[in-house]
């Protein structure tokens, strides 16, 4: 296993499978600590960090804020509708003034791609990539990872299928490069206009062909419209794509007998997937999200405690 040796993340493309499967082995131990009756350990404690989300988050904010707590780190969040971002300030000048308040690390959301690679680049805070636009969001991918190596034993060999609107799924680009580099094989569904020319050169299948995207699948992970990324129209109705790509419980069927049914929310139900297979025993989407909170704890502390030691 790979000594940790990293300042940031903001792209499981920058990381080795030993980088990785460090962080999941981490999230392993660190995942008994929500069960506990006192959900702390002392690993951070003195370490400040900050949340900078210039976008939308449930799941993500409140995650990473619970990772930082029980791990004994002191937490602030900045949202961008009642920070100075909306007055005009740069989200750069954002970051340097929480800097000058000694922060030790911040977790960045925003609606530009590579906005956490300026904050790398001109703080000296770690920087970890909450979602940034249509390019990245490692801790989903890597809280994916997890769950599929906890259910099903391995990653290597196993075969994703990923449907939906891949063009502006950060969660879908994170999960090629994860996966791929864990050994999986990874098969990519939507409508030609959702997904990207040339993502083959990713290391994936593509087809437009829900029937053969599914058959033999091990995972199923269905992706959310992205309505707030596109600018154009890239469908012709909503209804459409339901009844070409929404994974229904006769869908599924085509996919291996105990399949993961994955999502990472939200989930858009009844449009790309049906509340029964949402609901069903195939599903770990709660689990994902579980699974989330340990998985950024280890983040959070090979960036902090682990570097730090």
């Amino acid at each position: 296993m790979s000594e940790w040796k990293h300042k940031h993340l903001l792209d499981l493309q920058d990381t080795t499978r030993g980088d990785i499967e460090l962080i999941l082995e981490t999230a392993r131990s660190f995942k008994e600590v929500s069960s506990r009756e006192i959900k702390k350990v002392p690993a951070l404690r003195g370490k400040t960090v900050a949340m900078l989300f210039a976008e939308p988050s449930t799941r993500t904010r409140v995650s990473f804020e619970l990772a930082a707590k029980r791990l004994s780190a002191d937490t602030l969040t900045i949202q961008a509708a009642v920070s100075s971002l909306a007055k005009g300030e740069t989200l750069l000048d954002t970051a340097l003034n929480v800097e000058a308040m000694n922060v030790d690390l911040v977790v960045v959301r925003h609606q530009a791609s590579g906005a956490p690679q300026i904050l790398a680049n001109g703080t000296k805070m770690s920087v970890v990539n909450a979602g940034d636009g249509c390019r990245s969001h490692p801790t989903q991918a890597l809280l994916d990872i997890f769950t599929i190596h906890e259910k099903l034993g391995r990653t290597d060999g196993v075969r994703v299928a990923i449907v939906g609107d891949i063009m502006h799924s950060r969660v879908a680009r994170s999960n090629i490069s994860g996966l791929i580099k864990m050994g999986a094989s990874v098969v990519v569904c939507g409508p030609s206009t959702l997904l990207p020319v040339g993502i083959e050169q990713m290391g994936v299948e593509s087809t437009t062909d829900i029937t053969k995207a599914l058959k033999g699948a091990d995972v199923v992970m269905a992706l959310r419209m992205q309505k707030e990324r596109q600018q154009d129209s890239f469908l012709p109705s909503i209804a459409e794509y339901v009844r070409e790509f929404c994974i229904t419980p006769e869908r599924l069927k085509l996919a291996n007998h105990k399949a993961l049914v994955m999502h990472p929310g939200p989930t858009n139900r009844g449009i790309e997937i049906a509340a029964e297979v949402a609901d069903g025993p195939q599903s770990v989407i709660l689990e994902q999200v579980t699974n989330g909170i340990a998985v950024r704890m280890a983040v959070l502390y090979l960036l902090l405690g682990r570097r730090a030691e």
